[in-house]
Order: structure tokens, then C-alpha cells, then sequence
């Protein structure tokens, strides 16, 4: 079911906006070449405990999960793009990190997702970021009362085709409210006009991912993080938006 919040409401999600995104800015921060990804994810833990929030990811268990989550942040590096399963693993010079989180304080959920590259960039690597961030802008300034779902969608895939990268539609953005994951489904590429009328308190998380060279993805044997068919590398960004009568509301928005 989609749900429209009201002004009251959206105002009363600004809190947990405001903390995901200074979690997201503290991870980006923390993440450098001989950092551990359980030393991220007991980063993001902290302040968690600290703000009195709630994880959205410890408990959570949907069907294609092998099991509950059980860790609080998402940790995708290299060939990983999405919902990757924190590990022992130390970041090394040049790889491409992706952190995606979500948690509640006072019932209220937002989601965000940002990728940096480690030590020495690559340049196709930060392109590829540069272009999901791209297409994550596009796509929220479709985000308008009056356009449609399509719209958002067309955007983001329009600025893949034009990097010549392919999209994959098995996952992307989605509302977002009492729960992490709601109705409607925002897949990154579609037909511009098209779909559901988008109407002031919707509340959606927008979330453009994209690999070098190919749309497949396999799962690795955790059921949990998604990496490229073909070893190629992913980026994946993401903000928590409400849209209005005129500019949509950045939630999640950091610094």
C-alpha cells in the first residue's frame, strides 16, 4: 500500500534524515586503505547506540536473505554493488567501497547509500561514481508533485545509456516511512510519463547503481551481497527524498 504522509509527518522524519546522513558522512570519512569493514560497521553501531536509533538492517530477514542480516550497515566493495554483508576484510589502495544504510528514531526510517573510492583512485571507478551520482540528481529532480514515477525512472536510466552503461531493474529505489521497504517500487530505468502520479507526501528513497560493464548479477553463497556476472565494478548511491508541491525535500541530504 502507498502511503502519503503529512507535513507534520515528513517534518517528524527530518531527525532520522539528519542521522543517517551524518553516519554516511562519518563512514566516508573513516573509510581509508588499511580500515576493516567490521570496523565500519561497529562505527555505524556506536552511533546507533549513541542517538537512541534503531537499526533497520540487524533483524532484517526477506526471502532472499540465507538469514537475518546481523550487522547494521551494507558493505560492498569492488565487484560488490549492493547489500553487501559486512566481513573481515581490510580495504585496500584503489578499491571502491559502497555504504548503504538505513535506521528509525522515533518510528520514522531513512535510507542512504554513498560510494568513495580508497586511497588511489581509479578514474574509471570514480566516473562510474560521478555517473551514479549523476543520475541519483536527475532522478530527484523529476521527484516533483504532478509528474510520474516514469519520470524519476527515465532520468536515471537516461544518464546511464548516455555513459553507455546498461541498467539492471531487479533493484532499486523504494518508500520509505514506518518501515525501510514500501511501495512504490523506483526502478532505474523507465518510460518518462509513465506510472504512478507522484503526489506531495510521498515519501521515496531514490537509488541509482550501476557496473562497469555489464546489468547481470550473481549472489554470493551469504544470499546476501550482490556483485557483477563478470568481475566488473559497481557504484551505488542513494538519498531519502519527500516530495512537495515544488522542489522535493532532501532528507537524507549531508553537510
Amino acid at each position: 500500500m502507498i502511503e502519503l504522509r503529512t507535513p507534520t509527518q515528513i517534518e517528524q522524519m527530518r531527525p532520522a534524515g539528519r542521522f543517517v546522513a551524518s553516519v554516511i558522512s562519518a563512514l566516508a570519512e573513516k573509510a581509508a586503505v588499511g580500515v576493516n569493514l567490521l570496523e565500519l560497521d561497529e562505527l555505524a553501531h556506536r552511533m546507533i547506540k549513541d542517538a537512541g536509533a534503531e537499526s533497520c538492517y540487524i533483524d532484517y530477514h526477506p526471502s532472499f536473505g540465507a538469514s537475518p542480516f546481523g550487522k547494521v550497515l551494507c558493505t560492498s566493495v569492488n565487484d560488490a554493488v549492493l547489500h553487501g554483508l559486512p566481513h573481515d576484510y581490510t580495504l585496500a589502495d584503489g578499491d571502491l567501497l559502497s555504504v548503504d544504510f538505513a535506521a528509525s528514531i522515533d518510528g520514522w526510517v531513512s535510507d542512504s547509500a554513498l560510494s568513495v573510492t580508497v586511497g588511489t583512485p581509479d578514474p574509471k571507478d570514480q566516473r562510474l561514481i560521478d555517473t551514479a551520482q549523476q543520475a541519483l540528481d536527475a532522478g530527484i529532480a523529476q521527484a516533483r508533485g504532478g509528474n510520474r514515477l516514469g519520470d524519476i525512472s527515465a532520468a536515471i536510466g537516461d544518464v546511464a545509456r548516455a555513459a553507455d552503461l546498461s541498467v539492471n531493474l531487479q533493484f532499486g529505489g523504494h518508500g520509505v516511512g514506518r518501515t525501510m521497504h514500501g511501495e512504490p517500487h523506483v526502478p532505474n530505468d523507465g518510460r518518462a510519463g509513465r506510472g504512478l502520479k507522484l503526489k506531495p507526501g510521498l515519501v521515496i528513497a531514490i537509488e541509482p547503481w550501476f557496473l562497469h560493464t555489464t546489468d547481470e548479477i550473481v549472489f554470493d553463497p551469504d544470499g546476501w551481497t550482490i556483485r557483477s556476472a563478470d568481475g566488473s565494478r559497481g557504484a551505488h548511491v542513494e538519498h531519502t527524498i519527500a516530495i512537495t508541491d515544488g522542489d522535493p525535500i532532501v532528507l537524507t541530504a549531508r553537510g
